[in-house]
């Protein structure tokens, strides 16, 4: 089955990847008292963040709503890096977040905090063994190597609002990597890939973890949030190079996830210096 061609509209061009459910999806998380307020899935975008943003910006979105597409063109990573994959070949989505009721100071907790809903979600739904690279790419394991099969970026939407995308490799066939560190579920033996339960458990997943969170003011020790991303952190326990803003790099062994959310790398000089934003190298095996 080869897969479909940029010109080709059909929905049904590979019959490997059906379409998502839009209004199956919308039953199954839109409900009274719940997070999730809309769930709308698009053919195709550029960026669903850059949409969702735009939306909250005009006032066309409310928190928790969910925007999904099949397929993006402009889809980004952190750092500026773009993330391409084949229609409907993963799930692409962001979701509009307003915690009022948190400081700002404990907001850069909410990509990690969706990276454990992920992983936790994914396990329960695909039953496939994730781990999480700090601080929000999503691993597994592909004939024994550690393979990038998600990542996380967060973007401010006004003063009041994060947007928060996600993007999973699910069906992503070997000749379909983008590059040899790529991985996906169905690469990595998950027992299912069909992506509407996928996608149900992971915003399920993410609507439990957010309101813990919430409801402990942000406070990642109250809600068990640090110590359950410390027990899913591939990062640590290994020697790693950060590379930083300003063209500047260290090195050192991680040896812990800090109360902001900082990966704190224990150096050859003795010094344990917390990293807050940059680029992390693993150089060696956990």
């Amino acid at each position: 089955m080869t897969p479909r061609d940029a010109s080709d509209d059909s929905r049904w061009s590979d019959l490997d990847r059906p379409p998502l459910n839009a209004m199956a999806l919308r039953r199954g998380l839109v409900r009274e008292g719940g997070l999730w307020s809309a769930v709308d899935v698009v053919p195709r975008t550029g960026s669903t963040n850059s949409d969702l943003v735009d939306r909250a910006a005009a006032g066309k979105a409310a928190e928790g709503a969910v925007l999904v597409a099949e397929e993006q063109t402009a889809g980004r990573g952190r750092l500026e890096r773009q993330w391409t994959a084949p229609p409907r070949s993963g799930l692409f989505f962001s979701v509009l977040l307003r915690p009022a009721e948190v400081p700002v100071a404990r907001w850069g907790w909410l990509p990690l905090l969706t990276g454990v809903a992920v992983a936790t979600g994914l396990s329960r739904a695909a039953g496939v063994d994730t781990a999480l690279k700090w601080p929000n790419d999503l691993l597994v394991s592909v004939d024994g190597e550690e393979r990038k099969a998600g990542g996380i970026l967060a973007e401010r939407a006004g003063d009041d609002g994060v947007v928060i995308g996600v993007g999973i490799n699910v069906t992503l066939r070997a000749a379909e990597l983008p590059v040899p560190q790529a991985g996906s579920l169905a690469l990595a033996g998950a027992v299912s890939t069909d992506r509407d339960p996928l996608l149900r458990g992971v915003l399920r997943s993410l609507e439990d973890w957010y309101g813990r969170w919430r409801a402990a003011g942000g406070d990642p020790a109250v809600s068990r949030l640090q110590e359950t991303y410390t027990a899913g952190c591939a990062t640590l326990g290994r020697l790693v190079r950060a590379e930083l803003p300003g063209n500047r790099s260290v090195v050192g062994e991680a040896v812990a996830v800090d109360g902001d959310g900082r990966l704190v790398l224990a150096t050859k000089e003795g010094v344990r210096e917390p990293v807050g934003a940059g680029d992390i190298v693993h150089l060696r095996p956990a």
